[in-house]
């Protein structure tokens, strides 16, 4: 039987079916049994954005025999009480954090979001969707820049068009970006306005709380002029699975507050001098995004040791499957 081997990425995935798409054409590929068998955690498997190694059959089945080398990876801790890493995508340069004017504007969500983001060694980028829909853009603009410092902001409207030539003109030519934020902020509706046609179905929000209707059922990466666009449906939880070393990235005025206190070890509780707790009094930050900062930073930690004790436990039974 004559079989091609070539290597292509992956454009869909569904659950462990996936869409390769080559120069040569699109194959329908599943994993190799072997590919399976070493597969020690969802990690090993490829995700939306990989590069797959892959034979090509007679019937033009496909199955994915070797996980090219990732650049960058963007994750989630998976919803419920099972410790468990969800990859989203693979291979991006651009990570879009999607925010819409009105009812889904969400700063906590914003940090959430953002620390995830500086995790995967991508650039971060704020798109501030339906900017048509409020008089006051600057404001909001203003709100995101002092929330996650350093992140350049891009209000947008797929409706009239404003904003999406800057934001076409920010993204090299050849990039990967993915687009990340809840149903109804209109991911689809800007990939189709940076595609400059109609390549991702789209819903109209409900009027009366602005949600989506989850219009993407699936991830999907679709390759525009010199563009390659990964949409994923909205994520109504966003689990952090790591990000400690990058709270400084997206928290950069109360690191720098801490770094003043008396005391290095300062809890900013009630030890004297301290800087954070002056901060607050004073007004010049924002109490409630200090209590997402220590909110965040237990997380992760929290997040730290489920992980630990899940590996000691998977170590151990791997030795005892062994012996």
């Amino acid at each position: 039987m004559n079989q091609t081997t070539t290597t292509g990425r992956v454009t869909a995935q569904f659950q462990h079916m996936y869409t390769v798409t080559t120069e040569n054409g699109t194959f329908t590929c599943s994993v190799t049994g072997k590919f399976r068998h070493e597969a020690e955690s969802e990690r090993d498997y490829p995700v939306i954005g990989d590069f797959v190694e892959f034979t090509v059959r007679e019937h033009g089945q496909g199955v994915i025999r070797r996980l090219l080398e990732r650049r960058t990876v963007l994750s989630r801790a998976a919803a419920g009480n099972e410790t468990r890493e969800q990859l989203i995508c693979a291979n991006v340069d651009y990570i879009l954090i999607t925010m819409a004017c009105g009812h889904d504007f969400n700063l906590r969500r914003l940090e959430r979001y953002s620390l995830a983001a500086w995790e995967t060694g991508a650039t971060p980028l704020i798109v501030l969707t339906k900017s048509d829909q409020v008089e006051d853009v600057g404001g909001l603009v203003s709100d995101l820049t002092l929330t996650v410092p350093g992140v350049d902001v891009f209000p947008v409207s797929s409706v009239t068009g404003n904003g999406i030539d800057a934001l076409r003109n920010a993204l090299p030519n050849g990039s990967t970006i993915v687009l990340v934020g809840s149903s109804g902020v209109g991911k689809s509706s800007l990939t189709n306005a940076l595609a400059g046609e109609t390549i991702a179905a789209t819903q109209d929000v409900r009027e009366s709380d602005e949600r989506g209707k989850h219009t993407t059922t699936h991830r999907a990466l679709f390759a525009l002029d010199g563009l390659f666009v990964i949409d994923t449906p909205g994520m109504r939880e966003f689990g952090l699975w790591d990000g400690a070393d990058h709270l400084d990235e997206t928290f950069r005025d109360i690191e720098a507050l801490a770094d003043t206190c008396r005391f290095r070890d300062c809890s900013h509780g009630n030890e004297p001098g301290c800087s954070v707790r002056h901060a607050i009094e004073a007004g010049t930050l924002d109490a409630k995004r200090h209590q997402s900062f220590v909110k965040l930073e237990r997380e992760l930690r929290y997040a730290e040791k489920r992980q630990a004790e899940a590996a000691r436990l998977a170590e151990k039974k791997k030795r005892k499957m062994k012996s």
